[in-house]
């Protein structure tokens, strides 16, 4: 499955950790969309991140606590941890996908993978910058909870 460029540039990224997005951040209004989007997604339940700051929600699932392999959680050993939004100062998302899926995305502009990488299975997908790029965005991250759940991937542009 092929992706949709992201039209534009690739915002900066922090080069020390943790890992943030430091331009082209989605606005407060656009980041309370993304955040009550992501969570109302089927299974979806927000906790405290395990491996993120403070300020980042993790996306848990509540029908599965336990990983099915490493490489499908953020925080390898503990609760599956598939995704976690950053917070309205940084508006990026870590999570996990398959490594090739991770590559297109990254080749398509929409990710670039994780400065703390483990598995190749771990990327940064950009916050959305406006309500098309939100669509997209919010799809990634249903995918993410499809594989998370060992499921196909859904088709995410």
């Amino acid at each position: 499955m092929m992706s949709a460029p992201r039209p534009g540039s690739r915002p900066a990224v922090s080069t020390e950790g943790p890992q943030r997005q430091l331009t082209e951040r989605s606005t407060p209004a656009l980041w309370g969309q993304l955040v009550a989007r992501v969570f109302a997604l089927p299974g979806a339940e927000e906790g405290h991140s395990q491996v993120s700051p403070p300020t980042s929600r993790a996306v848990f699932l509540a029908d599965r606590h336990s990983e099915i392999a490493p490489e499908r959680s953020l925080a390898p050993g503990r609760r599956l941890e598939p995704v976690h939004l950053h917070g309205v100062q940084d508006t990026s998302i870590h999570l996990v996908l398959p490594a090739a899926r991770g590559r297109e995305l990254t080749d398509a502009g929409w990710a670039e993978p994780h400065q703390y990488e483990d598995f190749g299975t771990e990327f940064m997908v950009y916050g959305p910058r406006d309500e098309a790029e939100l669509e997209i965005v919010v799809a990634i991250v249903a995918e993410r909870l499809a594989f998370a759940r060992g499921q196909a991937a859904s088709g995410a542009p």
